[in-house]
């Protein structure tokens, strides 16, 4: 693996470019840098890509702070992704599924400050995941593939010369790319074929191994994510037949994932997007057909439990897509392809949600959600 030294400090603006913000209207996105976390997410526009940013106050509202452009531009088409925006530390990357490109932004008093703008490597980027200096990228266009990319100390992005591999055959409908917690492993979902794809990564060089193919629990395997105990969590959207779709966990060793709990269902329809608590004792679907969102506790040997009888653990707008927690696990927020909007709730120390404002006016195309 190249060398790449841990991202720094970065020294503050100088007072003249921030008078210069300010003239130009902008200096209100400033109070990202006192409040207590942001929210993202992605217009997906084919007339130029842009990140909408969110500030979110302690009790978890959300307020507008400013538009950001990618450098690239979207589709204007649903994706069928997890993903597709990451945030680490201070950066956060984005996909330009329209123009084959990635992005780096650095999160900055100001808002975004847009650093790279590269391209994936592939055609219609739709997901990323970030490890320790070691960007991958899941191109969905094509036969499809993964790509790899360091990150520089300053964020720039660079191609990692011979990293391509294979998904398991043309035509596979791939949905997410991430590392596992350790970032020995990379998994690929595959919603068309029923399959999860493992490669195992290389420690010194960053490379992906030739992908391992193995069968998913259940069928049209959608989001997943890792509990604290390396658990893979994954969701099943069953091809969208009501009222059917379900979670099942893995545990996952040398590239090789072995079945905890087979489909759990959530008693709704089109379970899509997974995330874990940080304490991994609870996990969450949306489910897009059902316009809920259904909780599971976790075991510490990766069980899953539904939380609530009807699968109803929170209700949000029409389309429920992605969701993202903020780093504390303390708000969840979920995005709603039906009406362009961001419903917000507070986590419960029992896993339950209590509704807790969110966000309108987004175009109902956006794609991708980070929280911090």
């Amino acid at each position: 693996m190249s060398t790449v030294l841990p991202f720094p400090m970065r020294a503050a603006l100088p007072i003249a470019l921030a008078l210069a913000l300010a003239a130009l209207g902008i200096a209100a996105t400033g109070a990202m840098a006192q409040s207590p976390g942001a929210v993202y997410t992605l217009t997906n526009d084919p007339a130029g890509n842009a990140v909408k940013a969110f500030e979110r106050g302690s009790d978890g509202s959300l307020s507008p702070a400013g538009e950001f452009a990618t450098g690239g531009t979207g589709t204007g088409t649903g994706l069928g992704n997890q993903g597709a925006l990451v945030l680490d530390g201070r950066r956060l990357f984005a996909v330009n599924p329209g123009s084959d490109s990635i992005s780096s932004f650095r999160i900055s008093r100001h808002g975004l400050e847009l650093i790279d703008t590269d391209p994936s490597g592939g055609d219609q980027p739709i997901s990323l995941t970030v490890d320790d200096g070691l960007l991958y990228v899941l191109n969905a266009g094509g036969a499809g593939d993964i790509t790899g990319h360091t990150i520089s100390r300053h964020g720039a992005l660079s191609p990692l010369v011979g990293s391509t591999r294979p998904l398991s055959g043309a035509g596979s409908g791939p949905a997410q790319v991430s590392f596992d917690p350790r970032g020995e492993t990379l998994v690929v979902t595959e919603k068309n074929t029923n399959l999860i794809v493992t490669y195992d990564v290389n420690s010194d060089t960053g490379l992906a191994s030739a992908p391992n193919p193995q069968p998913s629990a259940g069928a049209t395997p959608f989001g997943f994510a890792f509990d604290g105990r390396g658990h893979l969590i994954v969701s099943e959207a069953f091809g969208g037949a009501p009222d059917q779709s379900a979670v099942s966990s893995y545990a996952v060793e040398d590239g090789l994932i072995d079945v905890i709990t087979l489909s759990a269902g959530t008693t709704e329809t089109a379970a899509c997007w997974i995330v874990v608590t940080g304490n991994g004792r609870f996990a969450y679907t949306t489910n897009t057909g059902s316009g809920s969102i259904s909780g599971y506790r976790i075991s510490q040997g990766g069980t899953l439990t539904l939380l609530d009888a009807d699968g109803e653990t929170g209700l949000t707008g029409p389309g429920p897509i992605d969701m993202a927690l903020t780093g504390s696990s303390r708000f969840l927020y979920s995005l709603n392809s039906g009406d362009g909007t961001i419903s917000g709730f507070r986590v419960n120390v029992d896993g339950s949600l209590v509704p807790n404002g969110g966000a309108s006016g987004l175009p109902t195309v956006a794609t991708g959600l980070a929280a911090r």
